[in-house]
């Protein structure tokens, strides 16, 4: 095997890639093609080995690679050996229907995508959003917390922390402002972001949190500190939507999207559909007897 693989390394590395080419296009002439492996009479060629391995690699990693594409393609080769000569002719029939049905199903899927790609509106306006919404709000509860919140995370050794506190602690739209102001100094923030975030998002968002009882942050406050080791966090939870509740539109408008979407493409299929069989009949391509 160490000879073969060497081999197929050495004519990788100095092959053009023409040559690789010629090989690839003279695959049913088999004395003038290098063979890698074989198993029974199937045979695996050089240029099959060299289209697995990517270009520029290591020499020891293509050695591992090679190695490992002769030995899956061994293995694959041998089970549909045994499975070919263990198969019964009834199991056979059943084989050959359902590769015509996969077939089949390949042009026509293929078929019904092309039309829908040419015929499919996407454009999806926010009343028709909301009016899917407001329909199926049941459909849309939630199976984990959301909070709503702005925050700010400063370092250490920022100036200003005790103008950055009052100022967060404040709700008047002046106060924000200052503190928007100062928002080049921060490591992250959000202040007027209404984005809504699951309970687990949030803890990723601000690390120190993930040693606060969920209980505690699954309230309303209008100031938490905490900090680590780099900085300090300023949080106020602003909205709560528990487990059970309804989602805001806002969480899953590009859900709705794609249920709309999805709706209007099941239609337009039963329309192709329809509008085939109509066509069909009145051209006398189609009868019933």
């Amino acid at each position: 095997m160490k000879k073969v693989i060497s081999y197929i390394l050495f004519v990788l590395l100095f092959s053009s890639c023409d040559k690789l080419d010629l090989l690839k296009s003279k695959k049913t002439e088999v004395k003038n093609e290098p063979i890698i492996a074989s198993v029974g009479e199937i045979n695996l060629y050089l240029s099959d080995v060299g289209n697995a391995i990517p270009k520029n690699i290591p020499s020891k990693d293509s050695i591992i690679l090679i190695k490992s594409f002769i030995n899956s393609w061994a293995k694959k080769q041998l089970l549909l050996l045994k499975a070919k000569k263990n198969i019964s002719d009834v199991s056979n029939k059943e084989v050959d229907l359902l590769v015509k049905n996969y077939r089949e199903g390949l042009y026509i899927n293929g078929y019904k995508e092309s039309l829908i790609n040419q015929q499919l509106d996407t454009v999806i306006s926010d009343i028709e959003i909301k009016k899917y919404y407001l329909s199926n709000k049941d459909n849309f509860r939630l199976n984990e917390e959301l909070l709503q919140m702005k925050f700010i995370y400063f370092g250490k050794d920022f100036l200003d922390k005790e103008e950055a506190i009052k100022k967060f602690k404040s709700n008047s739209e002046e106060d924000l402002e200052v503190l928007e102001n100062l928002t080049i100094n921060f490591k992250d923030y959000k202040l007027r972001d209404s984005t809504w975030l699951t309970y687990d998002k949030f803890l990723l968002k601000i690390p120190p949190f993930r040693y606060t009882s969920r209980e505690k942050l699954l309230k309303k406050s209008k100031f938490i500190q905490k900090e680590d080791s780099l900085g300090v966090y300023l949080v106020a939870v602003n909205k709560i939507l528990k487990r059970n509740e309804v989602a805001p539109l806002s969480y899953i408008q590009n859900n709705i999207k794609q249920l709309i979407l999805h709706k209007r493409k099941i239609e337009l299929v039963r329309e192709i559909e329809k509008t085939l069989i109509n066509d069909a009949i009145k051209n006398n391509e189609f009868k019933e007897y």
